[in-house]
């Protein structure tokens, strides 16, 4: 068969297209586009020198970008590879890739790909996050592109009002022209890309501007799939964070610690960076009267740091870190140190008093002291960071979460923020989870504690048939004569009284206070209160309604003999009265700390002081019965200062915080003796409340001690009644709990009770009446019967030592005797043996 010409076929194929169009389809088409698109295939243009492209040269140029767009999974490769050909295309020295991003609420443009041209690599031309040139908005002509969305062309950028020379300066670079166009998404801005200056001509032509517009549509393409892509993978993190959270948050519902470990712990994997803290805020909003009274008498300066929104002091108790590179580690902290690596920064602390969401890889402008080195021994270094307030229902920020430095190198971007907001919010409305169990635990232990308390009445009931009825005839009665019952003297004895007899007495205070008439206490109201008062007191041995009285009796006597109301109205004499009255109320004869060891429902409810604060919610349930609301005529203001003054003298009786107050009144006292008359010094200290409400718990300190200041007579058998509860306690220690008591507690140790008796006078009680003997000298009394008691107690210390010392003289005595009769028998034995010895031999 003849060989066909070349020419002859091929006007054979140009005269017959249809036959040509389908031998080609069928015959070498598929093979044709499967060459075009093997790895192996490279671009056939000589990109050498610039040269007009050919159709043909220009349609291998575009199967360039389709590979490229087929084979990289990197869309930094593919761009890269674009900008490469367009640079070539339009003959321009530099091209340069700006990407547009939300920081922190504000738009701005990054580099992303720099300085880009024909014989260029990506290497050098991809800009890592700490080597970004950002432009904000108004800045510079990319700036105004981004702005405005439209294409640029400017032949002399001397001649621009938005050129913006500072990268020239950098790099060292003239530009003259310029090319920029908007990479749009729809309507969304999604980059910026430039030419600058044309090689062999002063600009860039109409025909540039048109070539880079005509294949921006690649761009387009490229970023469209890689962003598609990219939102599809964050969609999935997020699902699976969010997923994987709420199982575990649903795990643990009883600690907001425990279960924000968990969650975070959980997706770990999902959260794309190298590190990341989470700092737990202290929820606390007003601080306890005994940690402000510092502070408003001058002893400790005034918080003036950062708070929260809602006016919390800024304290993160506790910080939890998660270190994902290298080797794994979990790091609580209890109560960081301020230059713990994470909080240095001050990050945190500005996301917390702010309430923003901070991402930024410019995390070292950021105007606090940053550790810009390695903050550990790992050498590990923070180059980006996205932190965020985790806030509950309330709208309370409650922690604030740090990631730091994305796996990728990458800073963090909005599809991040995206994915940590919905994690941070979902832990904060995840903690209504904890709240709702805590206020259940909280009325469950109410429940318990009531429970208790109806149980033991009952039991009461049982065996006193008709303490519970109410002795109507009291509102009729007489009250006694304040004088025949010494109710005004500080050595009053309730001894002689009956239960009864106190309570009149107790009535009886609130008459000769001049509170009855003043306020519109009911007779009858005022009666069932006193009684129902004395009834909540259970009968034990020291804690019953004898103390309560004379407690509140020794405070009345302190306002009236020691001349103390002078600095204190109607109202407050009314309060302090019925704080002393009401502090012990419901004492189960147990301390605080026998509280805590036996798991009582008390000291889960309470976290401190805690029996102190169970009196006085058990005096504040009388008050709100209207049958016993002594209160009930008071106006709201009035209520509200009466019920503050309470909550401050029951909690004041707690003796643990006894020394916090001690060098505060002490001062006041002090200052006292610098004026020279009372009025002058009344005038002074009615000026302030604090020194008032600091007098005020020094009071009931005084008060709640009052039976060591008492006659020898009446204290002795005091002491012996608080020594035999407490020996109580001891037994239910050695019994219930299986532990050894305290010496004070053990009843094996009861001949020491002198000594302890002692011991108790100097560290604790001599202050306290010593300071209000010189504070004011009518009370000088209970002073001289403290120091007399102690001689007695110090007497019989020293009998009960003596005792000792002769017993141990008797041992050392018997040991000695028994010693020389062992060495005499010994001596009487070696004589009869050597005598033996000696006879034998011979």
């Amino acid at each position: 068969m003849a060989a066909v010409d070349k020419d002859v076929a091929e006007k054979f194929l140009d005269s017959n297209p249809d036959f040509a169009k389908q031998y080609y389809d069928t015959k070498f088409r598929p093979k044709v586009i499967s060459d075009l698109f093997k790895d192996n295939t490279t671009s056939q243009v000589n990109t050498s020198s610039f040269h007009e492209l050919s159709t043909v040269e220009e349609s291998e140029i575009i199967f360039d970008m389709v590979r490229d767009l087929q084979d990289n999974i990197q869309m930094e490769k593919a761009i890269f590879n674009f900008m490469k050909h367009l640079s070539f295309m339009i003959r321009s020295e530099k091209m340069s890739l700006f990407m547009y991003r939300m920081r922190n609420g504000t738009a701005e443009l990054a580099t992303r790909l720099f300085n880009v041209h024909k014989d260029a690599t990506l290497e050098e031309c991809l800009v890592q996050p700490d080597s970004e040139i950002v432009f904000p908005m108004d800045i510079g002509i990319v700036g105004h592109v981004a702005t405005t969305k439209k294409t640029v062309n400017i032949p002399d950028v001397s001649q621009s009002s938005h050129y913006s020379d500072f990268v020239d300066q950098i790099q060292e670079y003239q530009t003259k022209s310029v090319l920029a166009t908007p990479i749009m998404n729809g309507k969304d801005m999604v980059a910026v890309m430039m030419a600058v200056n044309k090689i062999g001509a002063p600009h860039f032509t109409k025909q540039d501007e048109e070539t880079l517009l005509k294949y921006l549509n690649f761009a387009n393409l490229i970023l469209r799939v890689f962003h598609l892509s990219y939102l599809h993978n964050c969609e999935t993190r997020r699902g699976q964070v969010l997923l994987w959270s709420a199982s575990k948050v649903f795990e643990e519902m009883t600690d907001i610690e425990r279960q924000f470990h968990k969650a975070l712990y959980t997706i770990r994997e999902f959260l794309n960076c190298e590190r990341y803290s989470v700092g737990l805020l202290d929820m606390t909003k007003t601080k306890e009267f005994y940690d402000l009274w510092p502070v408003l008498m001058g002893e400790v300066p005034q918080y003036d740091g950062p708070k929260t929104p809602d006016g919390r002091e800024i304290n993160f108790y506790k910080v939890i870190d998660y270190i994902l590179h290298g080797k794994e580690e979990i790091k609580v902290l209890p109560n960081p140190a301020p230059d713990h690596w994470a909080l240095v920064s001050g990050l945190p602390t500005y996301v917390a008093k702010e309430g923003l969401v901070i991402i930024d890889v410019r995390w070292f402008l950021f105007p606090c002291p940053v550790q810009k080195g390695p903050v550990d021994s790992s050498g590990w270094i923070i180059k980006n960071v996205l932190s965020l307030p985790i806030v509950n229902k309330k709208e309370e920020i409650v922690a604030v979460a740090t990631f730091y430095n994305r796996k990728d190198g990458k800073p963090f971007d909005e599809q991040d923020e995206t994915l940590m907001e919905s994690l941070t919010q979902f832990l904060g409305w995840s903690v209504l989870n904890t709240d709702t169990y805590d206020k259940w635990n909280k009325l469950e232990n109410r429940k318990d504690i009531f429970q208790d308390m109806v149980l033991y009445h009952i039991n009461c009931l049982g065996r006193t048939h008709n303490a519970f009825c109410f002795p109507v005839s009291i509102q009729s009665e007489v009250l006694p004569p304040s004088s025949k019952s010494e109710l005004f003297e500080f050595h009053f004895c309730d001894f002689e009284h009956s239960h009864l007899d106190l309570v009149k007495l107790g009535i009886k205070m609130y008459y000769e206070l001049g509170v009855v008439d003043k306020f519109h206490v009911p007779r009858e109201t005022l009666t069932r209160f006193c009684y129902s008062l004395s009834k909540g007191y259970r009968q034990i041995t020291y804690h019953n309604w004898s103390h309560g009285f004379n407690v509140g009796q020794t405070m009345f006597t302190l306002l009236m003999t020691g001349d103390l109301k002078r600095y204190y109205t109607e109202l407050e004499t009314m309060a302090m009265v019925t704080a002393g009255l009401c502090h012990d109320v419901d004492h189960r004869g147990t301390n605080n700390l026998y509280q805590m060891k036996s798991g009582n429902p008390l000291a889960k409810l309470h976290g401190s002081s805690i029996l102190e604060r169970h009196h006085l919610e058990t005096g504040k349930t009388l008050l709100r019965d209207p049958a016993l609301n002594i209160y009930q005529n008071l106006s709201r203001a009035q209520h509200e200062h009466v019920i503050h003054l309470m909550d401050i003298a029951i909690i004041a009786t707690d003796l643990a915080l006894y020394f916090k107050k001690r060098t505060m009144f002490q001062k006041i006292v002090d200052q006292s003796k610098t004026y020279e008359t009372w009025d002058e010094w009344t005038t002074y200290m009615t000026q302030q409340t604090t020194r008032k409400e600091i007098v005020m718990a020094m009071m009931m300190t005084a008060c709640d001690l009052s039976a060591i200041a008492k006659p020898w007579d009446i204290q002795s058998k005091v002491a012996l009644s608080v020594a035999a509860e407490f020996w109580e306690q001891g037994d239910l220690e050695r019994t219930v709990l299986e532990q050894q008591p305290i010496p004070m507690m053990d009843r094996t140790k009861s001949a020491d009770l002198p000594k302890m008796q002692c011991g108790f006078i100097d560290f604790v009680c001599a202050f306290v009446y010593k300071e209000f003997s010189r504070f004011h000298v009518e009370i000088t009394p209970m002073l001289d019967r403290l120091l007399n008691n102690r001689k007695e107690w110090n007497a019989l210390k020293e009998i009960h030592e003596a005792k000792l010392a002769a017993l141990e003289e008797a041992k050392t005595v018997k040991e000695e005797a028994a010693v020389t009769a062992t060495a005499a028998n010994m001596q009487a034995n070696w004589d009869v043996f050597s005598y033996q010895d000696y006879h034998a031999e011979t």
